[in-house]
């Protein structure tokens, strides 16, 4: 099955137009926290099969998932896909290539 892809210009288009998907940070807690998409829900990958169904809501939305490179988030849109999530999309280059462009970020402390 191909996988989808969303680029990170277009990500940031679909935002700043007020039409994101859901989109899905899959990193650790430290990293999120260091620098996210904006508007990313955040629940690292190794949670995934715990705690999918906090999307469960969304299931039939498009998410836009992303990691730091892209194996982790690999893993978690596998996890969701087995629990019924039909719309995944990978972002391109993750979350280095997204800084890399400079795209905005929103950081916790």
């Amino acid at each position: 099955m191909p996988q989808a892809a969303i680029s990170p210009e277009a990500l940031n288009e679909r935002i700043a137009a007020g039409r994101a998907p859901v989109i899905l940070d899959v990193r650790s807690k430290r990293e999120y926290d260091a620098g996210h998409v904006p508007g990313a829900i955040h629940i690292p990958f190794w949670q995934i099969g715990g705690r999918w169904r906090e999307l469960a809501g969304v299931r039939g939305q498009p998410v836009a998932i992303y990691c730091g490179h892209g194996p982790r988030a690999h893993i978690a849109g596998a996890m969701l896909a087995r629990h019924g999530f039909t719309a995944i999309a990978y972002l391109t280059g993750h979350m280095k290539r997204w800084k890399a462009l400079n795209l905005p970020i929103e950081v916790h402390r």
